[in-house]
């Protein structure tokens, strides 16, 4: 069972971290959520007002009848006139997240100062059968027969092993304080349906983005490959390729020392 987020209409929920400093904002994962740059935007302080947003059908943001880059970088962008009232923001997208703030840097490059994009690329990435699978073994939990998140954890262990990654995946099952039934936050059933235009090209109707961008990969993750790299730079010519030993594709967990440190010298914070 998958119910609505209490708001289905207007802006994506955001956290606001910092109050000085430039504007960085955050766009995470696939089944992620904003909170999961936390410890990076902490780890800013007090250098950097940090922005971290929930993307669309995702964590409390709004949820949408398709999923496509064009329409979720369309509310990024709403969100973006916002918060760069004062000047053009920094922009950090991991993963889908990443896809969808390079959709947004081409549509409206006059918001965006410095794109940083984490472990993708513009192209198809293949990944389809990774997460079908992880969306459907969330799907599969039946939400009206369990009474805990240990008790879904217990669940998912059949079809996840990782510990970690379950922990992940559970973040996004919210308990109701009144009724007390569970449900799923990000919209699963589009997400799952829609998996080939996540896993797809970034669409730029032959648009390139002219300011600085930091396209960041980890040494154990295959979503960056040297096929890649001519599509990138054809779009984001001024891009700088920085590899961070250690990580695989949820690189700012991974190596979250690395990663801050990395950002920070690249946007000039602190």
């Amino acid at each position: 069972m998958t119910s609505a987020p209490d708001t289905t209409t207007g802006p994506l929920a955001q956290t606001v971290i910092g109050d000085d400093g430039p504007t960085v904002v955050f766009c995470h994962g696939l089944l992620g959520r904003g909170r999961n740059f936390t410890g990076i935007a902490k780890a800013l302080q007090p250098d950097a007002r940090c922005v971290l947003l929930d993307m669309p059908d995702h964590g409390g943001s709004p949820w949408t009848e398709r999923i496509d880059y064009s329409t979720a970088a369309g509310l990024l962008v709403e969100q973006l006139q916002v918060l760069a009232a004062d000047g053009p923001v920094h922009l950090v997208g991991h993963s889908m997240g990443g896809k969808t703030a390079m959709t947004a840097a081409l549509a409206a490059p006059e918001l965006v100062d410095r794109l940083v994009v984490v472990d993708v690329s513009p192209t198809g990435a293949g990944q389809v059968g990774e997460f079908e699978h992880l969306i459907s073994s969330l799907l599969a939990i039946d939400l009206d027969a369990i009474t805990s998140h240990g008790q879904a954890d217990a669940e998912l262990a059949g079809a996840v092993d990782s510990r970690m990654l379950r922990g992940f995946l559970l973040q996004n099952l919210r308990r109701d304080p009144e009724t007390h039934t569970f449900a799923w936050q990000p919209h699963l059933e589009v997400l799952l349906r829609d998996l080939g235009t996540i896993t797809g090209d970034v669409p730029h109707e032959g648009r390139t983005f002219e300011g600085p961008v930091l396209w960041v990969g980890g040494s154990e993750s295959d979503y960056i490959t040297p096929e890649q790299e001519g599509p990138m730079r054809a779009l984001f010519p001024r891009t700088v390729q920085v590899t961070i030993k250690g990580a695989g594709h949820w690189v700012h967990s991974e190596q979250p020392e690395a990663f801050t440190a990395t950002l920070r010298h690249f946007l000039r914070v602190g």
